[in-house]
């Protein structure tokens, strides 16, 4: 489209030439002036065709920014509830791990007041222990000093191992063959002894009684059917004995192991000798 300047210019260069009333170089000049502008109008036609592409390009572009602008605000906000929602659950989990620290840390108080305590009945058990091993020890030794000539004539044998005190006695010093009673001259050498057990009242005392392999013969099979039986009768027989004797019966038990607790080989005499025993224990109470 044509600026209105130039349409201007235009018609009056027209008028001028019909008119006739111009002279000649005038027209010429006047037609020389219409072509110049007819050349510029062109050139501005050119021009504005120029700018108006420009324009559209330019457009186009403001349009694909506002799209982009759009989709970043969009990415903006969705980057914003991420945001959020990352913020919210951090400061959830801070305070959950704050929680369960507080709470270790309760934990870990009771855990050493816990530990101070298992220390101490530690130090208080082994206190005892140490009491219990003295005391074994000195009965032990006490043991020895009472029984010297018949742990030296081989009829007592006394031991002592972590607390636990042993007295072998062999049963030809305690009773006669196939009896279950303890003759005089046991009883005196059992006596000796339990003047030494009434010192002892933080022990339990087993009395067991053991047999060799000679299997029971003879109308004494008919009170005695097995070497358990006769080992039970001795046990039991001794037990009374020390109960008799002021010994606490509630630290008092009996058990029979006949023939099956062997000390000694059993295909000799001097080891069936062995073998034929009461054992008196002393052990730590329960």
């Amino acid at each position: 489209m044509l600026h209105p300047f130039f349409r201007f210019l235009t018609v009056a260069a027209a008028l001028l030439i019909l008119g006739g009333c111009v002279a000649k170089s005038d027209y010429l000049q006047k037609q020389s002036e219409a072509d110049t502008l007819q050349r510029q109008l062109s050139a501005m036609t050119d021009e504005n065709a120029r700018l108006k592409e420009q324009i559209d390009r330019l457009t186009a572009e403001k349009e694909k920014l506002a799209v982009e602008k759009n989709n970043l605000t969009a990415d903006s906000n969705v980057l914003d509830a991420r945001l959020v929602a990352k913020t919210e659950e951090l400061a959830r989990t801070i305070a959950e791990t704050t929680r369960a620290i507080e709470e270790l840390k309760i934990k870990n108080a009771e855990l050493e007041g816990d530990k101070q305590m298992l220390r101490e009945s530690i130090a208080l058990v082994k206190k005892t222990k140490e009491e219990e091993v003295q005391t074994v020890s000195r009965t032990y030794e006490d043991l020895l000093n009472e029984m010297k000539g018949e742990i030296e004539q081989g009829q007592i044998a006394i031991t002592e191992l972590k607390g636990k005190l042993t007295v072998d006695v062999v049963d030809k010093i305690l009773f006669d063959s196939g009896r279950a009673e303890v003759k005089p001259e046991g009883l005196d050498v059992l006596k000796r002894v339990v003047e030494i057990l009434k010192t002892v009242t933080d022990k339990i005392i087993r009395v067991e009684g053991h047999t060799d392999n000679v299997p029971i013969a003879g109308t004494l099979a008919k009170r005695y059917p097995t070497n358990w039986e006769l080992s039970a009768a001795r046990a039991i027989d001794i037990t009374r004995y020390l109960e008799k004797e002021g010994l606490d019966p509630a630290l008092l038990s009996a058990a029979a192991f006949g023939e099956y607790q062997p000390v000694a080989d059993n295909e000799t005499p001097e080891g069936r000798a062995k073998n034929r025993r009461i054992a008196i224990i002393l052990l730590p109470k329960e």
